[in-house]
């Protein structure tokens, strides 16, 4: 009798599941069915706005269906984040996320959320390069004169950032490390104060993208001495690589890509993944990235994985060779 219940109760759950895996295989087959929100963890405006709404219109139309950008700025893009880390599986909210998920995770701060464990790598978008300006009244000319002046002089040169533990503190101390020279380190609330301060002559330097300061390179108010991707920039192709500058070796790009939560279905994946690299052939999306300073990056998920991870330990590396204090 006991094994009769035994396989009565397996028959059931057999039936069960018999049809319950017809009707998930269905629903993610007729995937997307509703509006997808793609959420930006930053303000309206700036290259991540920007960019992701370029893709946003692309995707929808591939796609068969609305993709909405949702701003949800602050912490650092963690409130916008941590929404998406903790939304529904389902292929319904999206992140668009950039280099600074890896610095804030790698910076020390407590998180609310784990970005390898709560967040599915979808695909990388693109990447461009930050640019190394000074102050019109540092007299340096070059990158290698810059670097000279800082051993010279160590802590005399202030260098000013969007807050602590972001892309521009930490990038600047990975190229401070590299070149083993010492810098005074001075937040600001954003990277605007710090650009003011720069052209008044109160900051000395800045890592900011390139994108952010072509126009004042070129309009004279600030120095450009070097980017730092591996090739030079279109923006500003007068201005050498760190490496043909002095800096052998030196590289670091700002980055963008899309995330879903954790558990999202691979066949929900696969489908973004192929759509996305499909819309980063178009010309008019490579024409938006090309006015950010950036370039396409089509690839597979596991290669944005390996990427996001790879950044992770180089930054928590940083954090902990150079004694960073993020708090």
């Amino acid at each position: 009798m006991i094994f009769s219940n035994r396989m009565t109760r397996r028959a059931v759950l057999a039936a069960g599941l018999a049809v319950l895996l017809p009707a998930q295989a269905g629903a993610q087959a007729d995937w997307p069915s509703r509006p997808i929100r793609l959420i930006v963890p930053f303000a309206p405006g700036g290259s991540n706005d920007i960019i992701a709404r370029v893709l946003a219109i692309r995707l929808a139309d591939r796609l068969g269906q609305s993709v909405i950008v949702e701003n949800k700025g602050g912490a650092g893009g963690t409130i916008g984040t941590d929404s998406v880390a903790k939304a529904p599986p389902d292929g319904g909210t999206l992140l668009f996320a950039s280099t600074s998920i890896t610095t804030n995770a790698a910076s020390g701060k407590k998180l609310p959320y784990d970005p390898v464990k709560d967040l599915e790598p979808i695909g990388e978008v693109g990447a461009g390069p930050f640019a190394v300006v000074v102050s019109n009244e540092l007299k340096v000319t070059t990158l290698g004169e810059f670097l000279a002046l800082a051993r010279a002089k160590p802590n005399s040169i202030n260098y000013g950032t969007a807050g602590v533990g972001g892309i521009n503190h930490l990038g600047t101390e990975l190229l401070a490390a590299a070149a083993k020279v010492k810098l005074v380190h001075v937040p600001y609330k954003g990277i605007g104060p710090a650009f003011n301060d720069l052209m008044a002559g109160n900051l000395q330097m800045l890592l900011p993208t390139l994108a952010s300061v072509a126009q004042h390179i070129h309009g004279g108010t600030m120095r450009g001495l070097a980017v730092t991707g591996a090739q030079r920039s279109g923006l500003a192709p007068e201005l050498p690589t760190a490496a043909e500058a002095g800096l052998p070796g030196f590289q670091l790009e700002a980055w963008w890509g899309l995330l879903g939560p954790a558990g999202l279905p691979a066949p929900v994946v696969k489908r973004l993944n192929q759509e996305l690299n499909a819309v980063l052939t178009l010309p008019e999306v490579r024409d938006a990235l090309a006015r950010e300073g950036a370039a396409p990056h089509p690839g597979t998920p596991e290669e944005f994985g390996t990427l996001i991870r790879s950044e992770l330990t180089r930054w928590a590396e940083l954090v902990k060779t150079a004694q960073i204090q993020i708090e």
